[in-house]
């Protein structure tokens, strides 16, 4: 009933969530003499750093891909692709009610508007990273095809466990500080702690079995399987996060309607 009730919400403010989207994306460019441009200037530099300087002059080599030029490019860039959503998402999340604190108080909308302004916000920067991504692999001649289907339950599956962790630990953030400043910590070690810049296998016996504690170990593991290997990933090892983000989406709807009366005074 409350879910319902909050969808109802959603949809009659449509088009402040939408306004909202818009004005946060042009605000960014509207004073630049470029404009927009940078939009995709950002994302178009780091595929091309990554590319030069990891595969090029490092030359890192992956197992049964030694024939493929850009091997280690394609590996890494659909890592940090997907990392950087997840990363985007959950850093904005941690603070949104923090930074729209003028906003709540002197404006009556469901505040649940807020983390799904951040949510569509990092889409848009995801979807023109993955676009000039999906450029790069037409150009080398490595288009994954219909496999390419596969991004979309990944990509639904990547933004409900990080909604619901970032809306777990954005209300918690209102009530206890630190939780944005650990957050923060964590997203750092995170990041090395997870099969981006090096490959699972590259990692002793032990380090490998520890790794399996890591929620997007097997996330990360099928965005890198449909770019690179142009094959469909393994769902069934996605069945552990899949249960670990209704834990999350509980959670977080939890104690955000727990908490959502008490904003106001917290801000």
């Amino acid at each position: 009933m409350i879910q319902a009730v909050m969808f109802r919400s959603l949809w009659q403010y449509r088009g402040f969530v939408w306004g909202s989207v818009l004005r946060e994306f042009n605000g960014k460019y509207r004073e630049s003499l470029f404009g927009a441009f940078w939009a995709v200037a950002g994302p178009l530099t780091m595929i091309v750093i990554y590319t030069v300087v990891f595969a090029q002059l490092m030359r890192p080599t992956l197992p049964g891909h030694e024939s493929t030029p850009f091997a280690f490019s394609i590996y890494l860039c659909a890592g940090v692709i997907a990392w950087n959503l997840f990363a985007e998402m959950l850093g904005r999340l941690n603070n949104v009610f923090l930074e729209s604190g003028n906003l709540i108080k002197k404006a009556n909308f469901p505040r649940i508007c807020l983390p799904i302004i951040v949510i569509l916000s990092a889409f848009i920067n995801f979807s023109i990273l993955l676009g000039i991504y999906l450029l790069f692999l037409a150009i080398i001649g490595h288009w994954p095809g219909w496999t390419i289907l596969a991004a979309i339950p990944l990509l639904v599956l990547q933004l409900l466990f990080t909604m619901g962790l970032g809306v777990a630990l954005g209300t918690l953030n209102v009530f206890f500080r630190d939780v944005g400043q650990i957050t923060g910590v964590v997203l750092q070690f995170w990041f090395w702690l997870t099969p981006i810049v090096y490959t699972l296998q590259a990692l002793p016996e032990g380090a490998r079995a520890v790794m399996r504690f890591n929620p997007l170990l097997s996330l990360i593991g099928a965005w890198q399987t449909v770019f690179l290997d142009r094959d469909w990933p393994d769902f069934a090892s996605l069945l552990p996060l899949a249960m670990l983000t209704l834990l999350m989406l509980w959670l977080g709807a939890w104690l955000f309607l727990g908490r959502v009366g008490e904003l106001v005074d917290e801000l």
